[in-house]
């Protein structure tokens, strides 16, 4: 009797330790998707479901009252005015000097190749590359950041908040895109998802539709 019960209680350490690992797993594949710069997903089967970011955006989410979730196909509108606050910031701040060479830097790294056919969303010069509604969000948003936060955000920071309203923007292609970066054994982070670093490696794959006016 004395073994059984000692042999219970061993089953239960087990389990607990089990429960405890299995615990601790899910909040490193919770973590990674917050992570700035970091991996979206460790794995094949969880980067469709883990590429889409939700939630508010750290330090600048409530200064301009957005939200990742508020760009949904599910919202058309409210999608349409979530990235006009973004693209109004695009026309109204100006950068110069220091700030207007960092910016460029950063958006030339960067296009909305799903509406145009533009290299970035920027000529060489900073001057606008293309008129669509998104570049002008991810324009005004690096404006910005750099002239707000540029203290507390790396240029590969700023360029990951781009790349993470981009993947809002064409959620399918850019599913598509994670999928095809996983398989290859390429870190699927927003940079390498979003940035021109891997642009067209999904070419041919299906995955389409657009949230917001182009």
């Amino acid at each position: 009797m004395k073994n059984k019960k000692v042999n219970l209680k061993n089953l239960q350490t087990i389990f607990v330790v089990i429960l405890a690992i299995l615990v601790i797993y899910n909040q490193i594949q919770l973590f990674a998707i917050s992570n700035v710069g970091g991996p979206i997903s460790t794995s094949t089967s969880n980067v469709v479901a883990n590429v889409i970011p939700t939630g508010v955006p750290k330090i600048y989410g409530s200064e301009l009252g957005i939200k990742y979730d508020d760009v949904s196909p599910n919202n058309r509108v409210l999608a349409d005015k979530t990235i006009a606050v973004m693209g109004n910031l695009d026309r109204t701040l100006t950068l110069t000097g220091d700030d207007l060479t960092r910016y460029i830097r950063i958006t030339s790294q960067i296009s909305c190749e799903y509406c145009c056919g533009a290299k970035s969303i920027i000529f060489s010069d900073g001057r606008p590359a293309c008129g669509c509604a998104h570049s002008y969000a991810m324009r005004g948003l690096a404006k910005y950041l750099i002239l707000n936060h540029g203290d507390e955000l790396s240029d590969d920071e700023i360029l990951s908040e781009l790349a993470k309203w981009k993947t809002l923007y064409f959620p399918g292609q850019m599913t598509a895109k994670a999928q095809i970066l996983s398989e290859k054994g390429i870190d699927v982070n927003y940079i390498n998802l979003g940035s021109n670093k891997y642009r067209g490696i999904e070419k041919g794959v299906a995955g389409a539709g657009m949230v917001g006016g182009c």
